[in-house]
């Protein structure tokens, strides 16, 4: 049986591919985006919502956003935080 040497170099690349897949998995699963900051278009497809629901949560607040030039983002946490805030439990 053959002897092969493992580096250290070979543990480390092994070690980023499988937190690449890892996280592939888990994105599949959630479904969510892991970016930290998402365009409208991004949280309008997550949320399922119109562009016209998303411009009112803008507007009163439901939903925190930055604007820079033209181009609005939303923080990806924030947006789970509000989802969480606003879990409705049947009991």
């Amino acid at each position: 049986m053959p002897t092969s040497i493992v580096t250290t170099e070979d543990l480390m690349e092994f070690k980023m591919e499988l937190l690449e897949e890892i996280q592939k998995l888990l994105e599949k699963e959630s479904g969510h985006v892991s970016k930290k900051w998402l365009k409208s278009t991004q949280v309008r497809e997550m949320l399922k919502i119109s562009a016209g629901t998303l411009n009112n949560f803008r507007i009163n607040g439901t939903l925190p956003f930055s604007k820079i030039g033209g181009i609005i983002y939303y923080d990806s946490a924030a947006i789970q935080k509000v989802l969480a805030n606003n879990l409705v439990k049947n009991d």
